[in-house]
């Protein structure tokens, strides 16, 4: 037996770091936390300082009694999860479950997994972070307690099965308002005039020189006045001005800039590029991901600068250190980068091979000169008026980290960018080639996507680099929010154009409103969230919470003791709690949208209880009110009567097949059609308002057949028992149990009393996906 035992969060980091350490050394992985809160509502001492009891996990238990074994006969234990809070908090874990002794104990860590870091921290152990422990529980504590106290609240006053959390439900709440700010924008359009002129040079070469207008018209009438008045006119250069510019590099990634560029250039989403970068670390290839920190260690500096200056030259290299401008940034972490420099690509899956090249580049061009630039803005006038155009050029003199790097905005327009412009010189006059006045449109603010509601909590002060992706991962899970494309509308804009001194208009059309990864708040969101910012305000008021992330701070510090934070923080929210539940009115999100002018009756739209739904009644005693469910792409704030009135046209009898009629309804699991009292469901691609007969007897068809097809073997003696084919393989009903059948056996000459032996034998697994799953040991 190894004298020493080093414990790990993941698998495959020990893998990794097994190879760096010699004989003496054994590593094995905790995989991850191995104790949590007790899930039942006694697992904090509210009366007692907020005590906390905790529990090993269920998936743990063999963990911690391997490790426990290993640990009773290793002469050093070292404690090696990682070096943020949530790491300090697995090792105190870890110390307090495997029972381990001080003087037998090390705690170490380092940020890079390479030979050298690890021999580094085994040379510097230092004892647990009680301070960063501290923030860990307070964080897990507080949350839980307004989880625990928000929910059944909810369960009362909305609709059961939801939940709430401190910073998700304030994630929800940037959506939502940010919704509602696209619903209130009020189009504005006006009329923007581009020249373009033919620039001849001495050689007789022609060049497009695009200029613009520098003001707008507000009407079609007046754009039309301005280009007739400039038909015959004649321009001239009368003004050049040169500027010089540089641009400089971006600093290396810390988590959330990570997750914004890898969601612009590569596509990902926050959580996966968490997991695809978990996968580098662990293999060695870069430092660690979880940071807000912009520094880079001397070590880093100088290999990038040696990369740069073999690679590239002497003139690319400018060493520099960046600050961390958040006063909470966390722990003295590195930025993000590659372990090695001199490896600007890896082997790998093709995702870990992007991501990787992704923080290679962009840690390289942090340490690369500026780009040297050039600007230059021509001044035109016309002879029909004061009025100037103003054409832009830039030149690139030097690249600089430009060859490795160009940092991505959410915000890019292609006709922002500019080019060079031909040779030109103050009074010179220009051929115009054509003017257009354009109509333009005012845009509502950007929905958010993940990487910029990343970048928004960050902003405020929301969150930690540990807790974006779950964040975010979270408020999907819940249904609050969905994350999806949409498809835009077409537009019809108006084009005004002077050429050979005619003016003509006509009208063209675009497509405006698409949506590509938006991130949008559903209705049940909505109703949550307002029933929310309504009865608790400290909670979802982003100051408010950003105050309570200072004091995690604090507390990690060891500024501020951690359950009189804590105590600070409940006695007003159990308050507002207490006074929530017994005055507040049920909330529905009911509008009232009109009358059906056929029956007479009142429409509303509110949420039900298997989600949005329209109602007809007379009034509250009405005990035969008709219901409908909303279509998707509808919301609650935005239906209108006459939308509503459609949706009342369900269900819908179709006509008779096999002498029983067909009816078309809407159920809590979508949309059906119901025949002989059975029922099937109808594709996405079928509507339930426009399908016809024939299309519904088809899928009828279909299903039966599949039906059939589904069948291996019955049992007569006992119609319980079947043999199924199923979506992963043949396997055995009984009851409600579906157990799967081994390889080795042939599915169609299974005889009854093997199926009862199976059954008897049978163990069901703990995956939450039904009985064939087991639960996925988390890296």
């Amino acid at each position: 037996m190894s004298e020493n035992l080093v414990i790990v969060e993941s698998p495959a980091k020990a893998k990794t770091i097994e190879g760096f350490l010699g004989k003496d050394f054994i590593v094995k992985s905790s995989y991850g936390h191995v104790r949590d809160l007790a899930k039942k509502n006694n697992a904090i001492d509210i009366e007692n300082g907020f005590a906390p009891t905790y529990e090993i996990s269920e998936d743990k238990v063999e963990v911690i009694k391997e490790l426990t074994k290993l640990s009773k006969k290793a002469k050093m234990v070292w404690l090696a999860t990682d070096e943020d809070r949530e790491g300090e908090a697995i090792s105190w874990h870890l110390f307090e479950t495997l029972n381990l002794q001080l003087n037998k104990t090390r705690r170490i860590v380092f940020h890079e997994i390479t030979k050298s870091a690890i021999t580094e921290a085994i040379k510097n152990p230092r004892e647990i972070d009680k301070n960063l422990v501290d923030a860990q529980q307070a964080r897990r504590i507080l949350d839980r307690l307004v989880g625990f106290e928000l929910s059944p609240i909810l369960w009362k006053k909305v609709k059961p099965s939801l939940s709430a959390g401190r910073v998700q439900s304030v994630a929800v709440r940037l959506i939502v308002e940010r919704e509602r700010e696209v619903e209130a924008h009020k189009t504005k359009a006006s009329f923007k005039v581009v020249a373009n002129f033919i620039v001849t040079d001495q050689k007789g070469n022609k060049t497009l020189l695009k200029s613009e207008l520098g003001t707008r018209f507000n009407t079609a009438a007046e754009a039309e006045d301005f280009l007739k008045k400039n038909a015959g006119a004649i321009f001239k250069i009368k003004d050049i001005e040169t500027k010089p510019g540089k641009r400089s590099p971006a600093a290396p990634f810390t988590t959330s800039t990570l997750q914004q560029e890898a969601s612009r250039k590569l596509g990902f989403s926050v959580a996966q590029t968490m997991v695809v970068a978990q996968k580098l670390y662990e293999a060695g290839k870069i430092t660690y991901m979880r940071t807000d920190s912009v520094n880079l260690s001397e070590t880093a500096l100088k290999a990038a600068e040696q990369e740069i200056r073999k690679t590239f030259g002497e003139k690319y290299v400018n060493p520099k250190q960046y600050k961390t401008k958040s006063a909470s940034a966390q722990e003295a972490h590195e930025a993000i980068r590659p372990t090695y420099f001199e490896n600007p690509t890896v082997e790998g899956e093709n995702n870990e091979r992007r991501l990787y090249e992704l923080i290679w580049k962009r840690a390289i061009a942090s340490q690369m000169s500026d780009a040297v630039l050039e600007k230059t803005v021509a001044t035109v006038s016309t002879s029909a008026g004061p009025e100037t155009f103003t054409a832009t050029g830039e030149v690139i003199k030097f690249d600089g980290f430009l060859t490795v790097y160009i940092e991505s905005s959410d915000e890019e327009d292609d006709e922002t960018k500019e080019g060079l412009l031909p040779p030109l010189k103050v009074g010179q006059e220009l051929q115009l080639d054509e003017m257009l006045a354009t109509e333009r449109f005012t845009y509502p603010p950007a929905r958010y996507t993940e990487a910029s509601l990343v970048k928004k909590l960050e902003e405020l002060g929301i969150g930690r680099p540990s807790t974006y992706a779950p964040t975010i991962s979270t408020v999907q899970k819940r249904g609050y929010v969905v994350k999806e494309d949409r498809p835009g509308r077409e537009r019809g804009f108006q084009v005004i154009k002077l050429k050979k001194n005619k003016v003509t208009a006509e009208t063209k059309t675009e497509t405006t409103g698409a949506e590509k990864s938006k991130l949008f708040p559903t209705d049940i969101g909505v109703v949550v969230n307002d029933f929310l910012v309504e009865n608790f305000k400290d909670v979802l008021d982003f100051n408010f919470t950003a105050k309570v992330e200072k004091e995690f701070d604090e507390i990690a510090q060891g500024l501020k003791v951690w359950n009189v934070m804590i105590r600070n923080f409940y006695k007003p929210f159990h308050k507002d709690v207490v006074q929530t539940e017994q005055h507040s009115e049920r909330a529905t999100g009911e509008r009232f949208l009109g009358i059906d002018p056929a029956s007479g009756r009142n429409i509303t739209a509110r949420i039900g209880r298997f989600g949005p739904i329209v109602q007809m009644r007379v009034d509250e005693n009405d005990d035969k009110p008709q219901f409908a469910s909303l279509r998707q792409g509808q919301r609650l704030e935005t239906i209108t009567l006459e939308e509503a009135l459609e949706l009342f046209k369900l269900p819908r009898n179709i006509g008779a097949f096999e002498e029983e009629d067909v009816i078309i309804a809407i159920g809590r699991f979508g949309p059906y059609a119901k025949h002989k009292g059975a029922f099937y469901s109808l594709p996405k691609t079928d509507d339930p308002y426009t399908v016809n007969l024939e299309r519904a007897t088809e899928i009828i068809k279909t299903k039966r057949q599949a039906d059939i097809d589904k069948v291996i073997k019955l049992f007569p003696e006992n119609p319980d028992i079947k043999i199924l084919n199923g979506r992963w393989g043949p396997y055995l009903a009984f009851g409600k149990k579906n157990i799967r059948i081994p390889k080795d056996k042939d599915p169609k000459s299974l005889t009854l009393e093997e199926c009862l032996e199976m059954e008897k034998n049978f163990v069901p697994s703990k995956g939450r996906k039904g009985n064939f799953t087991r639960r996925k040991k988390a890296e």
